[in-house]
């Protein structure tokens, strides 16, 4: 034993020593305000009603710091909305449109080189140790090599076979080395990617880091610790208005569901408790992560970031459980940010969304972005949640179809949700995907959807916050339609300024 202990002495003192050789205008400190420290994590899939479940998350990041009540995603899908938060891009610009086949998934990102600027390679360009944790794009590492990591990160950790969703049995890529992980309560998922989020943390104290920690949770199948599997017994998902709703003012695709019987509520409801007991070992990791910056004397000057990839909706419109709509529930979720300067317990209702999060952090760390970003930092707003004299007015929402033909490469396969199980069940012919493509906008007052030249939504969500009474059709709302319809035609296929410059201006009541 003395011997190991000897060996971890010298090589934690060679670490030590590499990092004080560095380049001395990359030089910087743990108590350095111009090189603060970043924890951002990242969990799928998770709708805005599960945060009540989330002690944690509220009591150390909420009552400590920011919650953004606008904050939205472009594009509902787990892939295209990763690819957006590393470039700060619409997918339109970054390629990756779904999670697999041809126009999506990691080998989209992989053949388009997307990859070789993120925040990543800006953050570790400007002095940052770095540190990719837990799920990274969907189907990676398809037709790269299995010890295949990404450009940009000191640190990568995660799965290259196996069934990482279930957060058991599987492969890790560990900066190059394939390591195996099993059944027991040491294997579960969001045990090991903590583990080494805060290891990475306690190896990092002297250095700015940069850390980015993804949990599978509470995607399906919501595995939840051992522990926490009888939680919440009487937990259901939550009955809005819209809720196995009928609407005649919907589109065709949703007019031909039929409403959820008894037994697919009650599997809705199973899934909706699964997924809140999922989400205790990440609500604990919170607490872990926050005592371990306070250990390590990092806590006050790191900024904590907590967000979802993408929402999740639970029988709204007779559809089961699943995402990749332009309705609220998929597209608005959460975003709290604590950190250095930043006021306790304040709400910033400015609109913001995922491909913000890439020039924010960037400039919390005093980097530079590439200059093909598309979003905007939202850094002031951190610091004053008073509304932005300069707010931003629309956001794209975006939506493809996968294409037909697959890659021929491997990678964890996506669980289905019940939404693609259920459907394709009760409409043979709607496939694995059912919801068309789509483009649309969410600006301050209004959510905007179009399917084809026919097939039009408007909600004026100030008065209809659940999105049921489509008014695209009332000639009241002839000339905003028509204005909205412009505005998405052009942030289409916007790029860089020109986005924010189409985002900027305000749509007439």
């Amino acid at each position: 034993m003395s011997l190991l202990r000897s060996a971890a002495f010298l090589i934690a003192l060679g670490l030590v020593l590499t990092a004080c050789s560095s380049d001395a205008k990359h030089a910087t400190t743990r108590s350095d305000p111009a090189h603060p420290n970043i924890v951002f994590l990242l969990t799928d899939d998770l709708d805005v009603s599960s945060m009540a479940y989330m002690p944690n998350v509220r009591k150390l990041l909420a009552n400590e710091g920011v919650t953004f009540s606008h904050y939205f995603v472009s594009n509902s899908l787990c892939c295209p909305s990763r690819s957006s938060i590393l470039r700060g891009q619409y997918a339109h610009n970054t390629g990756v449109e779904s999670n697999g086949a041809l126009n999506g998934g990691f080998e989209a990102a992989y053949r388009l080189g997307i990859e070789k600027s993120t925040m990543a390679t800006w953050l570790q360009n400007g002095g940052y140790r770095t540190a990719y944790i837990g799920k990274y794009l969907n189907q990676y590492p398809d037709t790269a090599s299995l010890t295949y990591v990404p450009p940009g990160w000191s640190e990568f950790d995660s799965a290259v076979a196996g069934d990482p969703y279930s957060e058991y049995r599987y492969i890790l890529n560990e900066n190059h080395h394939l390591v195996k992980y099993g059944n027991n309560v040491a294997d579960y998922g969001t045990t090991v990617y903590l583990k080494k989020a805060r290891s990475f943390i306690q190896k990092s104290a002297g250095s700015p880091f940069f850390l980015y920690l993804n949990v599978y949770a509470p995607h399906t199948p919501a595995t939840p610790a051992q522990r926490d599997h009888y939680l919440f017994p009487g937990a259901h998902a939550p009955r809005t208005p819209s809720f196995n709703l009928y609407d005649s003012g919907k589109p065709a695709w949703l007019r031909a569901l039929k409403p959820l019987d008894r037994a697919q509520v009650t599997g809705l409801d199973g899934l909706y408790r699964k997924r809140l007991q999922s989400l205790q070992a990440v609500d604990r990791g919170v607490a872990a992560l926050v005592k371990t910056l306070q250990a390590t004397n990092q806590l006050a000057n790191t900024y904590f970031v907590f967000s979802s990839d993408n929402g999740f909706h639970f029988g709204q419109f007779q559809m089961p459980a699943g995402k990749e709509t332009a309705y609220d529930t998929d597209v608005h979720v959460p975003l709290i940010v604590r950190g250095p300067g930043i006021p306790a317990g304040r709400t910033a209702d400015s609109m913001v969304g995922n491909i913000d999060l890439a020039p924010t952090l960037a400039q919390l760390a005093g980097v530079r972005t590439a200059g093909f970003v598309d979003g905007r930092s939202f850094a002031r707003l951190l610091h004053d949640p008073a509304p932005d004299p300069h707010p931003r007015h629309a956001y794209l929402l975006e939506h493809w179809r996968p294409s037909q033909v697959e890659t021929t490469g491997s990678g964890p396969k996506e669980p289905r949700d019940l939404d693609s199980e259920a459907i394709e069940a009760r409409i043979p012919t709607a496939g694995f995907d059912y919801i068309p493509g789509y483009r649309g906008v969410r600006t301050d007052h209004y959510l905007y959807t179009e399917y084809s030249s026919t097939s039009r939504e408007l909600y004026v969500t100030d008065r209809d916050p659940y999105e049921i009474f489509n008014v695209a059709g009332d000639p009241r709302y002839a000339h905003l339609v028509s204005e909205l319809h412009n505005l998405v035609n052009r942030l289409e296929s916007c790029q860089a300024a020109t986005c924010r410059t189409l985002e900027d201006a305000p749509v007439r009541p």
